[in-house]
């Protein structure tokens, strides 16, 4: 797995995506874009796309696309349209695109083209906390009650959705 990061200003959310996955198809790679700012950490991408591929290898996807499958893992939802809002959408955002090879792909030559789409930037580091919180549910009782932080708590919610289904 390889992860693009930067800020894009998209017009046309259709032509982004599609573009994205013109590229991912040349180079036999799935790709997916998030808005940075719903996304913790790579390893909460890792983990989303190690799941994703685990319940396609048993059958028991919820999409049937692997890009789909690993947006649901990563919103921790079993609902495309809800999912939907860890994705991109139109105006200046940050952004993290994830590249994972399919069998016989070159994620690295993916990544490589995807770069000059994107003005290089670190958005992994700067989650927006409040807008995880909302999104994964996550109140102030909850954080109260562990020691954990919001990174490990989005990362369970990723685990859960193997439990939900």
């Amino acid at each position: 797995m390889k992860l693009v990061e930067g800020r894009v200003t998209i017009e046309d959310v259709d032509e982004f995506v599609a573009r994205l996955g013109a590229i991912g198809d040349e180079h036999d790679c799935t790709v997916q874009a998030f808005d940075a700012r719903y996304i913790v950490s790579r390893t909460h991408l890792e983990r989303a796309l190690a799941l994703a591929d685990r319940a396609r290898e048993r059958g028991e996807a919820i999409a049937r696309e692997r890009a789909v499958e690993i947006l649901l893992y990563a919103a921790g939802r079993r609902q495309i349209q809800q999912a939907l809002e860890l994705g991109v959408g139109e105006g200046d955002q940050p952004v993290v695109v994830l590249v994972a090879a399919e069998e016989g792909g070159d994620e690295h030559a993916a990544a490589d083209e995807i770069e000059p789409l994107l003005d290089a930037e670190d958005t992994l580091s700067d989650f927006d906390a409040a807008r995880v919180r909302e999104f994964f549910e996550i109140g102030e009782r909850e954080l109260a009650a562990t020691d954990a932080g919001i990174e490990p708590l989005v990362r369970e919610r990723v685990a859960l959705l193997d439990v939900e289904k």
